[in-house]
């Protein structure tokens, strides 16, 4: 494992590569949310052994019932890794907090890197800029990036015109389906909102998603598919 920072011109990130040749299954997995057990029923069916990776798109906490236990799931062991997301860092800069986190938690967010790559491929949380290389991109591009010249789910969405680069793997954007395009795999299929938590198999180049369980979805908040506020 690697963590390097890739830097242009203009602006910065913080990358982790990894070689996926180490592992026999290598999941991509969408937003958590804090929903555990929607986590471990996802663990369950994808029959994720001691040889397997997983690779979260970011914002494993905030919203659902239990981020602690999400947080503590994914950093007892080196077969999960993450990208930070827009909740994290929000965590980070004071904009949000979540009590039951602890220091040893708060070490752990800090130490996500913005993405997560191997040969051809590309983990962020939000997405990229199509007009933009993407060395020029700043940490906060990759973590909040959905309309690069629209406002949020106003669109037009980034993965509509990207069709140059390494396939990006991203969550943030919450899709009523996940989304597969030669350079573009959405999934963020609405955990917490009473959807469903989706990885991307990559090995057999496959969706597999399992419902949330009720006590974890917030009914009280609609289900935002692409397209709408």
């Amino acid at each position: 494992m690697t963590i390097v920072s890739a830097s242009g011109d203009d602006a910065s990130f913080t990358q982790q590569r990894i070689d996926i040749d180490r592992y026999d299954d290598v999941y991509v997995v969408g937003d958590v949310h804090g929903c555990p057990d929607a986590l471990e029923r996802l663990f369950s069916t994808l029959e994720f052994g001691s040889s397997d990776l997983a690779i979260f798109v970011g914002d494993l906490v905030r919203k659902g019932p239990d981020s602690k236990a999400v947080l503590d799931r994914v950093k007892s062991s080196p077969q999960l890794r993450s990208v930070r997301g827009n909740n994290e860092q929000k965590l980070l800069d004071g904009r949000a907090e979540l009590p039951a986190l602890d220091e040893s938690d708060r070490q752990y967010i800090e130490s996500l890197p913005t993405a997560i790559s191997w040969e051809g491929n590309l983990v962020v949380h939000g997405g990229v800029d199509p007009s933009r290389p993407l060395l020029e991109h700043s940490n906060g591009d990759l973590l909040t990036m959905r309309s690069p010249n629209g406002d949020g789910y106003d669109g037009p969405f980034w993965f509509d015109e990207y069709a140059d680069g390494p396939r990006v793997f991203f969550g943030h954007t919450v899709l009523e389906e996940p989304l597969e395009r030669e350079c573009a795999v959405g999934l963020d299929t609405g955990c917490v909102y009473g959807g469903h938590l989706t990885a991307y198999d990559v090995r057999r180049e496959r969706f597999v998603s399992v419902s949330t369980p009720e006590h974890e979805a917030r009914p009280d908040e609609k289900f935002v598919a692409a397209g709408e506020r």
